[in-house]
């Protein structure tokens, strides 16, 4: 396991230590909202972690929406001049505030203040390029896996904007995020923060060495997500966008061939268009789309089990809010570690419904094995997955990134 044991807590430091390896001014960049639900989540509690430990000096973020963190700490970029281009097709639009949001941490950093640098991959070349012409620790943060999956060899060119084209077109080009960008961001990073084993093993294979990779999983409030009452029938309940990508196409036509009786299938999330045929070609009177929800835990506390069948994540959240509401889950080893084979939950393949299937079937047959899965996902997420342990781990890896550059 990278960075550290997953079970075995951060190792502890004396203060005098641990004031001595920590930063005194940390810049935090993010292309996201600092307080609110998904990233804008991650990144709150991880500012929590520097503020509290007295070494925040900026964080910079398209927005802010809490209220702990003195907002003189935080630099919104809400109404930014990029918006000027919101006439743009998405891809480049994203792009654009992407470059905006980095442009902005690299001047900071220019500045001589800051003694570390942590940001998200995609968001950062320029300022890790900053950090790293003037010996600024830098750690990088990367949301999914490597940029080619642990499929194409480091060095592999990235297309870029034709030098034929008309300027106009070729600046608009430039405004897209390539490949080369992502990979000369994890080349420049002092240390790599990945979310799961799955997101570590697509950097081993490109080369990248143990001790550049640090494991931080996610956490989960463990007081708002919390077990609810059995329901009166089985229900299995999808929670995440309806999109391709976390399998909702596989799991409707896994459910579609049981045809369980006295059964139910909850679909929360937001629906894609993408999914949109399947909904029709597996419509069930027992499967029922909810849409997406802002309080996901009132589903999740009247189901009997979650599934998510997902292709690609970095660690799903869904699936630690799932576990510490007592779901035993099916899902796969590509959505995150939160779930051991046979203890919380079973982990299937990617994209095989029969296997899906037959998971979906043992768990409806065996209602012992879902009781005691119940009791051991709250076991587990209280144990490892609490946004305490999240903030304990990445003072860890703060510590080590400022060992590094020393």
């Amino acid at each position: 396991m990278v960075g550290e044991t997953l079970n075995a807590p951060p190792r502890r430091v004396s203060s005098a230590s641990a004031s001595r390896l920590l930063p005194e001014h940390l810049l935090y960049s993010i292309f996201a909202r600092i307080g609110g639900s998904g990233l804008d989540t991650d990144a709150f509690e991880t500012l929590r972690a520097s503020s509290r430990g007295g070494f925040l000096g900026k964080a910079i973020a398209y927005d802010n929406r809490q209220e702990e963190i003195p907002s003189a700490r935080i630099e919104s970029l809400r109404w930014h001049p990029v918006r000027l281009l919101s006439f743009l097709d998405s891809p480049y639009y994203y792009g654009a505030k992407k470059k905006y949001l980095d442009w902005i941490a690299s001047r900071h950093l220019a500045s001589g203040r800051y003694d570390l640098f942590h940001s998200w991959s995609g968001d950062c070349l320029l300022s890790l390029r900053t950090a790293h012409k003037l010996g600024i620790p830098s750690v990088l943060e990367i949301p999914t896996w490597h940029r080619d999956r642990g499929k194409i060899k480091r060095g592999q060119a990235g297309v870029a904007p034709d030098s034929r084209l008309p300027w106009h077109k070729r600046w608009k080009e430039s405004l897209l995020l390539q490949r080369e960008r992502f990979i000369e961001e994890y080349d420049l990073a002092d240390l790599i923060l990945v979310l799961s084993e799955r997101a570590a093993e697509t950097f081993r294979v490109q080369g990248f060495p143990e001790e550049k990779l640090f494991y931080l999983p996610r956490g989960v409030d463990v007081e708002r997500f919390t077990p609810g009452q059995p329901p009166p029938h089985f229900r299995a309940v999808f929670s995440g966008a309806l999109i391709e990508r976390k399998g909702v196409h596989h799991l409707l036509e896994a459910w579609a061939q049981l045809d369980l009786k006295d059964a139910e299938l909850w679909l929360v999330g937001s629906v894609h268009d993408e999914i949109k045929p399947y909904l029709e070609k597996y419509a069930r009177p027992n499967v029922k789309v909810m849409g997406f929800a802002k309080h996901p835990e009132t589903y999740l506390r009247q189901s009997t089990i979650h599934i998510f069948p997902s292709q690609c994540e970095g660690s799903a959240k869904v699936t630690y809010e799932a576990a510490a509401c007592g779901l035993p889950q099916i899902t796969t080893r590509e959505a995150g570690d939160v779930v051991e084979d046979g203890v919380q939950g079973i982990i299937v393949p990617p994209a095989s419904v029969d296997v899906l299937a037959a998971a979906i079937q043992h768990l409806y047959d065996h209602p012992e094995i879902v009781a005691r899965m119940s009791v051991a996902a709250r076991q587990r997420v209280v144990e490892n997955f609490t946004w305490d342990h999240f903030r304990a781990r990445l003072l860890e890896a703060y510590r080590v990134a400022m060992q590094r550059v020393r």
